[in-house]
């Protein structure tokens, strides 16, 4: 099989590191990894991670998913301009009332989250075309399938992103170009890490006093629950995707995290959306026994799963 070349976008961290890394050490040496980042002055993590791979099957450029010009330069770096698989995985998270988020911040975010992956889809797609091969990869979240307390515009974001991989794949099927929305639940990263603890100095005097108490003694402590109980790393995501990009059929989407399936499968029991909206009402609201015991239940469930 053809070495193929793989496009990742925001490797500084997180699951973008981790999946640059984990292909470009592929013991097959199937890929060769582009892997881009914003600030190339914090490609020391990635350099670390790579070890020997290291310029040999990873290169290491700059791109940014906000501009059109740096993406263009990225791509005609690239011999032949040739993307076979592009990970788009650059992104940016928001939690918190909507009375206290500002338009500018919420449109900074679809700049990078929905946009970013426009731009890239763009640029790459017509040579994709015209070669009839390539795949794109997306890096999604189980709050693109099903919105969650707190979470308005970052699962905005993430809906946009599903609805727009959904509607091009039909078209890319024609051109053979494979499309997968990867779908992780709750991931350890330095980045979430960073982003809950702005939350807990968040400044709420925006809202009124009953949402605040809410979003600080009911919303923080439970998500800190389910971090502890769900959540994976980032490699094991980067090791899901890479079954992804390898699979000869690749699925349109993939959940990561099975445990968390039971939480998504909600909506789809019910279409008048009833069901998950009084089941996540009752949960956080009415029963936090019930809710603590929930997460006792799938927290165990992870642990066979993770023994199989």
């Amino acid at each position: 099989m053809a070495t193929r070349r793989v496009l990742v976008t925001g490797c500084s961290s997180g699951i973008g590191l981790a999946v640059a890394a984990r292909l470009a050490k592929d013991e097959l040496r199937r890929f060769k990894v582009v892997a881009t980042m914003r600030d190339l002055g914090k490609r020391g993590p990635l350099e670390k991670a790579a070890g020997d791979s290291l310029n040999k099957t990873l290169e290491i450029k700059e791109l940014d998913a906000c501009c059109e010009t740096s993406i263009k330069e990225c791509i005609n770096s690239l011999p032949n301009r040739r993307v076979d698989v592009l990970v788009n995985n650059a992104g940016v998270g928001m939690i918190g009332p909507l009375e206290c988020q500002s338009i500018d911040a919420m449109k900074e975010l679809f700049d990078t989250n929905f946009f970013g992956l426009v731009r890239l889809v763009k640029e790459v797609l017509p040579d994709m075309k015209q070669r009839q091969s390539g795949h794109i990869v997306v890096m999604s979240s189980v709050m693109g399938l099903q919105g969650l307390l707190f979470n308005d515009v970052y699962s905005a974001s993430k809906f946009a992103v599903e609805g727009f991989c959904e509607s091009l794949a039909v078209q890319a099927m024609k051109f053979n170009i494979k499309t997968t929305l990867v779908e992780p639940g709750p991931v350890v990263t330095e980045f979430e890490r960073k982003m809950y603890e702005s939350a807990e100095k968040m400044d709420l005097s925006g809202t009124d006093e009953e949402t605040a108490r809410i979003f600080r003694e009911l919303y923080l402590p439970y998500s800190k629950e389910i971090f502890t109980s769900l959540s994976q790393t980032p490699e094991e995501v980067a090791e899901q995707t890479v079954n992804v990009i390898t699979a000869k059929d690749p699925p349109l989407r993939h959940q990561t995290n099975k445990v968390y399936m039971p939480m998504t499968a909600l909506k789809h029991a019910d279409p008048t959306g009833r069901l998950p909206l009084h089941t996540f009402y009752k949960m956080i609201f009415k029963h936090d026994r019930v809710f603590s015991a929930t997460l006792g239940v799938l927290r165990l469930l992870q642990r066979r799963a993770g023994k199989k």
